[in-house]
């Protein structure tokens, strides 16, 4: 069977890796973070959170770069809240914003509002002048449910753009083919994930990176820089942090890289292929 990485035009021993940046407009530090890593640095790819409090002023920062919609059902955060942009009651919390936990959404949101919202989202973004290139879901809430999932799939589908899947590893825990059922859907994705963040975490994803199979593998990071800002919104600030200089210029990533012998690539290549059938 023809892999993925000879579809791309590479060949099949091939180590391709894309590099994504999640919750661009999230804040300003995560703005200007993303966008340096993706101008500058190793960063191939970026997530927007359109209804993020930052997601316009990501807009406004837009020159064409590989950027698709990370589609939001929560917020996760106590004190920084946004909600959806549709208005739909199923998918508000207790405190006017999305739910704070992706049980919560599984529990009260509606299926119907949940399709409308995503879809209203990538309509938003395609709206804003943003060239969508790929979907994924913040906190893997539309992955980890097979009637979410449903939805996700059918997005991908329709808009004909890869989609972001979890790991091989993690599906064993999902209780439903993702792969399989995005495989029989014509779907495009990544061969593998990476998830990886935080100081000693970045010790393992070098090692992780150094033994990079062949085919395309899709690693996550959060790159935002070091602002009060940032330290009075999230908790996981000194990950965001450590992401951004491990993935921006002259950070550990492109000495990796290089060594490895890994290609990168974002992923406006893979969506030529959902699109050509």
């Amino acid at each position: 069977m023809t892999t993925l990485a000879e579809r791309l035009g590479y060949s099949a021993t091939d180590k391709l890796l894309i590099v994504n940046a999640d919750d661009l407009g999230i804040c300003h530090a995560a703005n200007v973070g993303v966008y340096e890593c993706l101008r500058s640095g190793c960063v191939t790819s970026a997530s927007l959170m359109v209804p993020a409090p930052w997601g316009r002023e990501a807009s406004a920062r837009y020159r064409g770069e590989d950027i698709g919609v990370h589609l939001t059902m929560n917020a996760e955060h106590e004190l920084y809240r946004w909600g959806p942009i549709t208005h739909a009651p199923s998918l508000l919390g207790g405190d006017g914003g999305f739910p704070r936990t992706v049980e919560d959404v599984w529990d009260h949101a509606d299926l119907d509002e949940t399709r409308r919202e995503c879809r209203a989202q990538i309509e938003r973004a395609i709206l804003w002048g943003f060239d969508v290139s790929h979907i994924d879901a913040h906190l893997v809430t539309l992955q980890m449910r097979p009637e979410f999932f449903d939805i996700y799939l059918e997005l991908a589908v329709e808009f004909q753009l890869p989609l972001c899947l979890c790991s091989r590893g993690a599906e064993a825990h999902l209780g439903f083919p993702a792969r399989q059922l995005a495989a029989e859907a014509g779907a495009i994705f990544a061969d593998e994930v990476l998830v990886v963040s935080g100081a000693q975490g970045h010790k393992l994803l070098e090692e992780h990176l150094r033994a990079l199979p062949p085919g395309v593998t899709e690693l996550h990071l959060q790159p935002a820089v070091d602002t009060p800002e940032l330290r009075a919104l999230a908790a996981d600030w000194r990950s965001r942090v450590d992401d951004y200089e491990f993935a921006s210029e002259g950070g550990v990533l492109s000495q990796i890289v290089a060594e490895a012998g890994i290609t990168l690539v974002g992923f406006r290549p893979l969506r030529e292929l959902a699109r050509a059938g």
